[in-house]
């Protein structure tokens, strides 16, 4: 089984940046891919960027291109997602995930991570 755990949201201002990093545990990712996900108060939960572990492919939601990197870590086996001019509209819960395909669609994903709040003040 893979154990998910986020990391680094916060408090910052619009325009300000956050890292967020997503550590495995029991298991390396191996050939999974690792996505990031948001969901604000009465909103439904959405797809923000992905990862393929074997070959680094990235995916990024069109809100969020070009001012959110994913990356990954294969000595610390963690992946990160680096959050730049950030705005109001990203304040959400992100989760990480896990699934065995690249894909944007959340059924695809079978092991979660926590959660972690990013509040970005306007």
């Amino acid at each position: 089984q893979v154990q998910l755990v986020e990391s680094g949201g916060g408090l910052v201002q619009a325009g300000g940046s956050l890292r967020l990093s997503c550590a495995a545990s029991g298991r390396t990712f191996s050939s999974y891919t690792v996505g990031w996900f948001r969901q604000a108060p009465g909103k439904e939960r959405e797809f923000v960027a992905a990862i393929r572990w074997g070959g680094g492919s990235t995916y990024y939601a069109d809100s969020v291109k070009g001012r959110f990197t994913i990356s990954r870590d294969n000595a610390k086996n963690t992946v990160y997602l680096q959050m730049n001019s950030l705005k109001p509209e990203d304040t959400a819960v992100y989760n990480c995930a896990a699934g065995l395909v690249a894909t944007i669609n959340l059924a695809q994903y079978h092991h979660w991570g926590q959660g972690t709040q990013v509040t970005v003040s306007s």
